[in-house]
Parts: structure tokens; C-alpha cells; sequence
């Protein structure tokens, strides 16, 4: 389903503020009502973001695609069956299928890093977005020389699903991608959620997150970036967190102009 198009400018003292945001301001009206175009584009929207949640998840998809960039990827399952429970019982998606567990603990090694690729609420959003992300990062990774552990792709999985794998990997850190909860202007949205030291029952102010990656909100190359000095930082510090504060905004100003960042 191809986005909606572009409303048209808005009148009077609104219009500069309608052009620097997707919010939906200055919409107009008829009679008492918004205009029937109004109408039919939030009800796209709406539609949009009810597909990113249900749309069927293509782990062989992303596999392949890792594949391509010489990643060896291992498939697993959260406790959930179905996507009525997926929605239903948060807690079962943040721990592995029994199955999924032994076959991670089968590989488990001596890794700085685990990283994750999980459906989440959006698996437009990993469909469109992921593998883009991971091809901007690992040449950052290959720079700290980092031991990865094999990707892992999860279905029907919540970020704290990340824990369990990490630790059942032997990672020192986890990088969990997942789809966030689709909004009306950005149901392919993607988030990072980087945590140090991952065990199961972990809770969230443990972990760095970065939102909103896709074309239309943070590009590949920043978010990238970013991750990978979070990364860098969480280990030399030994945390993650709420006492890891992003400060990468030198190092990003720097890198873009020594030409250090990759494209995208």
C-alpha cells in the first residue's frame, strides 16, 4: 500500500508550521467536519498502521538478506503461538520457546556482542529497515573489533526477548532491532535497544534506545553512528542505561567531516 499523498498547504499563519511536520495541523474543514481528503488520509493512516502490525513476518527474508552480507543468522521463537497472544500477553513474547533457548545455549561462546532482529509491533518496519541499518553498522563493529555472536532472528519477540539470547549466547552486550508501535505517520518505524551484560529480567532503564530510524525519521548512517558509539562507550564503561547518556553529537560532527561516515 503506497503512502498518502501530500496535503496541501495549509492557509494563513499555520502553513510554514504544516510544511516542517507530518502532525496534523491546519487541516481545514467543511461545515463542521474536516474535508472528505482529511478524512480518507487519516483512514489510510489508520489502515497503515494496523498492516504493520499484522502483517506476517518473513524471517527467511531477512535471513537471506543478512546472508548477503556474510552474516550467519540463527532463527528463534518467543513463548508465543499466535499473534492474538502476541498482543495479548506482552510477557510471553519477552521469553524464548523452550526450543529456541537450547538452540542458543547449543552456540553459546565467548561474545562481545549479540545481535537481535525482531517483529515486534511493526514488521514492515524490520522488513524495510533492518538489514539497511545492520549494513550501515558493521563496518563501524569491524572498527572496534568486535567478536559478534551469530545473528539471531526473532519472531513474535518484545525487546526484552534481547536478554534471553544474549545471555544464553554468552554476549557481553545485546542489540535488540525491533519494530515499534506503528504511529499514524510512521507505521515503518525501527528501534535499537542496546543493553550491557543482558540477563533475563532485566528492565528497561537498564537500556540506550534509539527510535525512529527509517528514511523519514533518523537515516542508517546516524543511527549507525550513534549506536556504535554507544556501543564503544556502554563497554568502556561497563553500563548501559540511564547512566550512559548519548553524547555522540561531537563525534558525529567530527566524523561527517572527515568523510568517516557511510552513506545512507
Amino acid at each position: 500500500m503506497s503512502g498518502p499523498e501530500k496535503p496541501p498547504a495549509a492557509p494563513g499563519r499555520f502553513a510554514d508550521l504544516a510544511r516542517l511536520t507530518p502532525a496534523r495541523i491546519a487541516l481545514g474543514r467543511s461545515g463542521a467536519s474536516l474535508p472528505t481528503s482529511e478524512l480518507l488520509r487519516f483512514g489510510l493512516a489508520h489502515a497503515q498502521a494496523r498492516d504493520a502490525v499484522h502483517a506476517p513476518f518473513r524471517p527467511d527474508a531477512i535471513a537471506a538478506a543478512l546472508a548477503g552480507l556474510g552474516i550467519e543468522t540463527l532463527a528463534v521463537e518467543s513463548a508465543v503461538r499466535s499473534r492474538e497472544d502476541y498482543l495479548r500477553r506482552p510477557d510471553w513474547g519477552r521469553r524464548l520457546s523452550p526450543e529456541s533457548l537450547a538452540a542458543l545455549q547449543a552456540r553459546q561462546g565467548r561474545f562481545d556482542l549479540a545481535l537481535v532482529v525482531a517483529d515486534g509491533l511493526s514488521s514492515t518496519a524490520v522488513h524495510q529497515n533492518a538489514v539497511p541499518l545492520v549494513e550501515a553498522l558493521l563496518p563501524l563493529l569491524r572498527r572496534q573489533s568486535l567478536t559478534l555472536a551469530p545473528f539471531v532472528i526473532a519472531a513474535q519477540a518484545r525487546v526484552a526477548l534481547g536478554d534471553a539470547a544474549g545471555q544464553a549466547l554468552g554476549a557481553r552486550m545485546v542489540l535488540v532491532l525491533i519494530g515499534e508501535r506503528p504511529g499514524l505517520s510512521s507505521p515503518d518505524s525501527l528501534g535499537a535497544y542496546l543493553t550491557f551484560a543482558p540477563r533475563t529480567g532485566m528492565t528497561d532503564e537498564a537500556r540506550n534506545c534509539i527510535s525512529n530510524i527509517r528514511p523519514g525519521g533518523l537515516g542508517f548512517a546516524e543511527a549507525a553512528f550513534r549506536l556504535a558509539w554507544l556501543i564503544d562507550q556502554g563497554f568502556r564503561r561497563s553500563l548501559t542505561g540511564v547512566g550512559l547518556k548519548d553524547e555522540s553529537d561531537a563525534a558525529l560532527e567530527a566524523g561527517a567531516a572527515a568523510g568517516l561516515l557511510p552513506e545512507g
